[in-house]
This record gives C-alpha cells, sequence and structure tokens, in this order.
C-alpha cells in the first residue's frame, strides 16, 4: 500500500486542507495539524484509546482455535482509558522511572559494545538485522526481568503477535504465529507467577504487585492481565527504538553533512535524537474513538466515529521558512509530538533515547568513516514501527 510506505504526501495534503481529512485506507479521520493533534491527545476523555492499534487483518478460526489456549488477551494500557488507563500504566511509569533507567545504562552500553564488535572488522553491515533489532529486544529484556537466553524466543514471540495482525497471512501461516504467541504467553505467565514467590526489581514484580495485590496465588484473570500488558511492553519496547535506530542512522548519513555535523560536535547527539523522531516519527500514529458528538477542526464528528492521530504529521507541521520537511541537526529545535502527549504519552521514551544516544557515541568513536553502502533504502510498509527494512553500512 502507497500510503503505508511513504505517508507524508497524504499528511501534507491532509494539513493543506480544511478540517478532517477522511483517508478510506485507514477507515478513518486523519488528525494532521499539530495543535489538533495536541487537543485530541490531551481529552481522552472525549477521545477514547479502545481500539488504539486496530488490526488490519484479523486472524481466522484456526489461529483462534489456538490463541484460546493462551494466558493473555485482555486489556493492555495502550487501548484503556481513565482510572482503568492509570492502574495499567503506574507500573510502567515505576518500572521505566529515570532512576530504573539510569540503572540499566551500565547493561545497555554493554550490550551495545557487544554488537558493534560483532562485525567491527567486517568493513561492513546490514545495520537493522545485526544491530537495530538485537539491541532493544535484548534491553527491554533486561528491563522486564527476563532470563538472558528467554529473550530472543519471547521477543520473537510479541513480533508474532505482530505479524499475526498486521501481515495478509494464509490460514497455516496464521496458525503458525498464534503458536508462537501462545508459548510466549505461557513464558511470561511462568515469570509472572514466580515474581510472586520471589520478588525482584524488574518491571514484572512492578505488574505483579500493582495488578495483583496480595500475597495469595495468582487468579486466571489476574494473570491474563499481567501477560497481556509484558506482551504489549515486550512489543512496544523494542519496536519503537528499533525504528529509531533505524531512521537516525539513515538520515545523518543520507545527507553527509549531517554525520560530519554531529562528528565535529558530538554535543548535538540529543539534538540528533529529537530531530530524528520529530522527522520519522518511529509510530507514526494511533487511532482515537470519538465518545460523543462534536466538532473537531470545524469537521463534525459523531459518536464511534474514528481518529487515525498522526505523531508524524504533527511533526512536520511547521512555519514553511524552519523548512519542516528537511533533516537538519543544526536547526532550532521543533516541537515534536513523537512519543505522545497526555495520559497515553510514552513511558519508555527515555530509556529509548538513552539506546540512540549510547549508539551513536559508539559510532562516532568507531567507524568516523560510516556511510551507507546502498544508496536505495525501502521503508517497511507499516505505520506502527517507521523503519527501513534493511539499512547497508560501510566504513
Amino acid at each position: 500500500m502507497d500510503l503505508y510506505r511513504d505517508p507524508y504526501p497524504t499528511y501534507a495534503e491532509a494539513r493543506r486542507n480544511r478540517g478532517l481529512t477522511f483517508v478510506p485506507e485507514l477507515n478513518a479521520w486523519l488528525v494532521a495539524r499539530r495543535e489538533d493533534v495536541r487537543e485530541v491527545l490531551g481529552k481522552p476523555e472525549l477521545f477514547s484509546s479502545a481500539g488504539a492499534l486496530r488490526p488490519d487483518y484479523l486472524p481466522g478460526k484456526a489461529a483462534l482455535s489456538e490463541l484460546v489456549k493462551g494466558v493473555g488477551g485482555v486489556q493492555a494500557v495502550l487501548g484503556a482509558d481513565g482510572e482503568e488507563h492509570r492502574r495499567l500504566r503506574r507500573p510502567l511509569t515505576r518500572g521505566l522511572s529515570p532512576a530504573r533507567v539510569a540503572a540499566a545504562l551500565p547493561y545497555v552500553t554493554e550490550r551495545a559494545e557487544e554488537l558493534v564488535a560483532s562485525f567491527a572488522r567486517d568493513g561492513q553491515v546490514e545495520w537493522m538485522e545485526a544491530y537495530a533489532k538485537p539491541l532493544p529486544a535484548s534491553v527491554i529484556g533486561h528491563v522486564i526481568g527476563l532470563d538472558p537466553a528467554d529473550t530472543p524466543g519471547a521477543v520473537r514471540g510479541a513480533e508474532r503477535a505482530e505479524e499475526l495482525l498486521f501481515t495478509e497471512l494464509d490460514d497455516a501461516g496464521q496458525v503458525e504465529c498464534a503458536k508462537e504467541i501462545v508459548t510466549l504467553q505461557r513464558l511470561l505467565d511462568g515469570y509472572a507467577r514466580a515474581r510472586r514467590r520471589d520478588p525482584r526489581d524488574d518491571v514484572c514484580t512492578e505488574m505483579v504487585r500493582e495488578l495483583a495485590p496480595g500475597t495469595g496465588d495468582l487468579t486466571l484473570d489476574q494473570r491474563k492481565e499481567i501477560v497481556s500488558n509484558l506482551q504489549n511492553l515486550l512489543l512496544a519496547g523494542h519496536l519503537t527504538t528499533t525504528a529509531l535506530l533505524g531512521s537516525v542512522v539513515l538520515h545523518l548519513l543520507r545527507d553527509r553533512r549531517q554525520w560530519e555535523l554531529l562528528c565535529e560536535r558530538p554535543e548535538l547527539v540529543p539534538v540528533a535524537i529529537e530531530e530524528a523522531a520529530r522527522f520519522e516519527a518511529p509510530v507514526q500514529g494511533f487511532r482515537r474513538t470519538v465518545t460523543g458528538p462534536g466538532t473537531l477542526a470545524g469537521t463534525e464528528l459523531r459518536k464511534d466515529d474514528v481518529l487515525f492521530v498522526s505523531y508524524a504529521s504533527a511533526g512536520r507541521d511547521a512555519d514553511p521558512a524552519t523548512r519542516p520537511d528537511v533533516f537538519d541537526i543544526g536547526r532550532a529545535p521543533l516541537r515534536s509530538l513523537s512519543f505522545g502527549h497526555g495520559p497515553h504519552g510514552c513511558p519508555g521514551s527515555q530509556l529509548a533515547k538513552e539506546q540512540v544516544r549510547i549508539t551513536l557515541e559508539i559510532l562516532m568513536r568507531e567507524f568516523p568513516g560510516l556511510r551507507l553502502a546502498r544508496d536505495e533504502v525501502t521503508m517497511a510498509p507499516t505505520l506502527i514501527h517507521r523503519s527501513p527494512e534493511a539499512l547497508h553500512l560501510t566504513w
């Protein structure tokens, strides 16, 4: 789908139009202007998060018969509102607090150095598979509290959940995905029950404490809720960072002057991260459902109308004189909503940014001559995590 490969022309047209633009491919009203995005995200009582991540494809009967064998499938924080959302978010806020992020940085640095060392002598690398995917996967597994031996399989299961809902598969492919999802859920269920018996300093323990107060055995409903939210965190915690690690390197190297400027002025690393997130929002947007009749940007909306709230479009909604469609780490910072706004702002944004910071510092030190090995780069056909499908680098 052309929209998924390159949504920016659609965003630009929607920003120029009066009112909201209905996009048939999304089956939703596109919220494209920055102030409109802020308004929607800041009023959860008017714009519900229920169905925030609507599937492109629904599993068939064969896949559903496998999924019912798992432990999960209930509401996660992404689609919750009000007090329910606050309750589900609390363990994430504590588990991803500044202190917890700081405590994880030695592990992040160690893992990043290991990955770079694994290809440093090769003179070339496919960045996404060799680094941008495995680093965030390892880190989110570490933060959740998974054994390193369990992390690759757990991440694979989370990716299969995304594949099942956002990729066109035949029945056999759907069943294969469903079986791996169930395996992941059973693994996470085992961790939840273990943390009830033996609490630790990790997000899994925070989930158990908040979502299942007390000391007795976890009920089936409690287990389902904990597993569903851990599964959501596992997927969100590595896909967003993977996307940002891909896009920041791509855009720094696509315009060679950007990389050279960064190497000359390493204090611009935080600016480069924010500019990459603004220019190529790792999550393009989420859906919101209208809770009652009202008006947004002059467009009359009815109860149950669906909006696609585009963080990515908001990032490019600026005075044309500032050239918002140009990636430039030397500019005065442009405001970004790429990690959300309001009650649903991303609780893991700092952890993601720290991973990118550490990565850029290592790359500048080890590969000052870094460049793209291939000019043509294809972006993944999804609005969930906007990133290169592959990124071939050389030095």
